[in-house]
C-alpha cells in the first residue's frame, strides 16, 4: 500500500475575504466553500487549500490550527515560470528569493497576506 498523493493542505489565516480575494485572485484558486466566520475552500489544480479561522477552529473537537507561518509550493509548467514572476512584480508583490536548484529547476518565493511563505517552482524539484 502506499499514498498517491496530497489532497488538501491547510494555511490558517486572520481574514477569509482577504485570503479568497489573494489566492483566487493571483493564483486562480476556484472557491468550492465557505463558512463565512469559520473557513474557506478553494481548489488549486487537482488539490485542495483549506484556510481556516485558527481562532476558531483550534476550538473544534478535532483542534484544526497552527500558529505562525506556514509554507506552500506551488508547481506551474517551466513555460510559465517567467509570467509568474511578472505577474507577481504587477501585483506589487515582493520576491523574497530566487533559488537555482539542481538540475536546472528554479523556484522563488514570496509572502501572502497572512506572512505563509508561499512557492512557485518549476517542474523536477523532487524528481517528477
Amino acid at each position: 500500500m502506499r499514498i498517491k498523493r496530497i489532497k488538501e493542505s491547510c494555511l490558517y489565516v486572520a481574514d477569509l475575504q482577504r485570503t479568497k480575494a489573494f489566492y483566487t485572485g493571483l493564483l486562480g484558486a476556484e472557491p468550492i466553500g465557505i463558512a463565512p466566520k469559520r473557513h474557506v475552500f478553494m481548489r488549486v489544480g487537482d488539490a485542495v487549500l483549506l484556510c481556516f479561522l485558527a481562532r476558531v477552529t483550534s476550538k473544534d473537537k478535532l483542534k484544526h490550527g497552527a500558529r505562525g507561518p506556514q509554507h506552500l509550493a506551488f508547481e506551474v509548467p517551466k513555460s510559465e515560470y517567467a509570467a509568474w514572476k511578472r505577474r507577481l512584480r504587477a501585483r506589487r508583490i515582493r520576491i523574497l528569493k530566487e533559488i537555482h536548484w539542481r538540475k536546472g529547476v528554479r523556484s522563488f518565493y514570496f509572502l501572502d497576506p497572512d506572512k505563509h511563505l508561499l512557492e512557485i517552482v518549476e517542474p523536477g524539484l523532487w524528481g517528477k
